[in-house]
């Protein structure tokens, strides 16, 4: 039986991939930090799916909690990997603290730098497996730290889409823009912009299996992001700072 391991994977995105993945028949590896949390959503999964699940308990934003993961996936047949672990800051840099621009960073770039390199040679080998990157349409504009993590993100999948595509592994960015999750709501945002969790996993799922580079869903959010690609820097910059859509 395939295998996922989900980053985040007790709510929000990675919650929805989990059902999905669950669903179709996947066991799960579930990654988070609060162990409590992570056996309740491990228990619901398997009485719901009838599905193996483990999990590892571990915070991704220092180096010794990717090394547990990293030796897992070296060690265990995972099929699919959902990098989706991440979080935003409340202030424009410069006016958090540096530590906490420091830590987003690890956990949005250097997590799935680690944890990628850890499961590709068992996915070459096997010549076959998918990675997501949860991203975000924050990603295509000039939009702080945040926005600049999540656009190397963006590019390293699509980079590695085509390094790896040879070989049958699958990348695909995941780029939502709005999304009911666990994480503070922004107030002034329309009701008819958000999208639902179950929404952007379906998105993401047909986009994988047409071999898309990147997952955006939503006309809304596709308008959002070819104006952001084809518009003057400029532009881009203030479509950014009037409202830059976050996961």
């Amino acid at each position: 039986m395939a295998t996922a391991l989900i980053t985040g994977g007790t709510s929000g995105i990675g919650l929805g991939f989990a059902r999905r993945y669950a669903a179709d028949g996947h066991d799960l590896v579930l990654v988070a930090r609060d162990q409590a949390r992570l056996d309740r959503t491990a228990t619901d999964l398997h009485d719901r799916y009838r599905v193996g699940v483990d999990t590892i308990s571990a915070d991704l934003a220092t180096p010794d909690g990717c090394a547990i993961v990293e030796k897992h996936l070296a060690s265990t047949a995972v099929d699919v990997l959902v990098n989706n672990a991440g979080h935003s800051l409340p202030q424009p840099y410069p006016y958090n603290p540096l530590a906490d621009e420091e830590r987003m960073l690890d956990l949005l770039v250097r997590a799935p730098l680690r944890l990628t390199h850890a499961a590709i040679p068992g996915m070459t080998a096997r010549g076959e497996g998918a990675i997501l990157n949860i991203a975000s349409v924050a990603g295509l504009v000039p939009a702080g730290t945040y926005g600049a993590a999540k656009d190397w993100l963006i590019h390293f999948s699509e980079s590695l889409r085509l390094d790896l595509a040879p070989r049958g592994v699958r990348v695909l960015a995941v780029c939502p823009g709005f999304t009911h999750t666990d994480a503070p709501k922004a107030s002034t945002v329309p009701a008819w912009i958000w999208l639902s969790v179950d929404r952007v996993v379906d998105q993401a799922m047909k986009d994988l299996r047409r071999g898309k580079p990147r997952s955006v869903t939503g006309w809304h959010f596709k308008l959002y992001a070819a104006a952001a690609q084809h518009a003057p820097r400029r532009l881009a910059a203030r479509m950014a700072r009037s409202r830059t859509p976050k996961e």
